[in-house]
């Protein structure tokens, strides 16, 4: 999964990514509205954390635009203002969730966890296909209740798979939600990934479809 932080308050922005990374999210950053609303219009994120109070041009101003030009995005603002108020507005402008400062860097993980799950419609933090399951809370991966030890790379691909359990997922789209901005991106590496996650999960539940890309699909399990 990749996320959008948009934050000005520099050590607070590094906090947040440091946190998102451990977590294993590939992150991109920015330190004002502008540029935050240019990489939301540019690039294809699976969630945005933005900050109201931003240099330049205001967080309820970027969300505004960003829902205008029907950008669906789930977003998180950060806001320092405790006035029902404020969070009225942000909720009007499009958010899908919000954390006042100063918070607990857990309480912010669980919200991008919880919204990563319910925009591809999973209701818990355990999403399963076939024997394979993924606790999106603790990074675990077990098959048939045995653990999996992954490679971050190798989490990140399995994860936004399994959040799209039923859909084909071309290797350009996987790409770009597993890398950040500044990341050496080569789509051949992703057929390196999906081999090595085929052989230590022993499943065959990632499929391959010619031309088009991978298809995670537990109907056709075999051990």
């Amino acid at each position: 999964m990749r996320l959008l932080v948009v934050e000005d308050d520099r050590t607070l922005n590094k906090q947040i990514v440091t946190a998102l990374e451990q977590a294993g999210y590939a992150v991109d950053t920015a330190m004002d509205g502008e540029e935050g609303q240019f990489l939301g219009e540019t690039e294809p994120y699976d969630a945005i954390i933005l900050d109201l109070g931003l240099p330049k041009v205001d967080g309820v101003s970027v969300l505004t635009a960003w829902r205008r030009d029907g950008r669906k995005t789930p977003v998180i603002i950060l806001t320092a203002r405790d006035r029902w108020s404020d969070k009225v507005q942000g909720f009007d402008a499009g958010a899908d969730d919000y954390v006042t400062k100063p918070f607990h860097m857990e309480e912010l993980l669980a919200r991008v966890r919880a919204l990563l799950r319910r925009s591809a419609g999973h209701a818990t933090s355990e999403i399963a296909c076939g024997p394979v399951k993924l606790d999106t809370r603790s990074g675990r991966v077990a098959v048939d209740g045995n653990p999996v030890k992954l490679t971050s790379h190798e989490y990140r691909l399995l994860s936004y798979l399994m959040h799209h359990t039923g859909r084909i997922v071309s290797r350009g789209e996987l790409t770009e939600h597993l890398y950040d901005q500044d990341f050496d991106r080569d789509s051949n590496t992703i057929e390196v990934f999906i081999g090595r996650l085929r052989k230590k999960l022993g499943v065959d539940i990632i499929q391959t479809v010619r031309g088009l890309g991978y298809l995670l699909d537990a109907s056709q399990t075999k051990t």
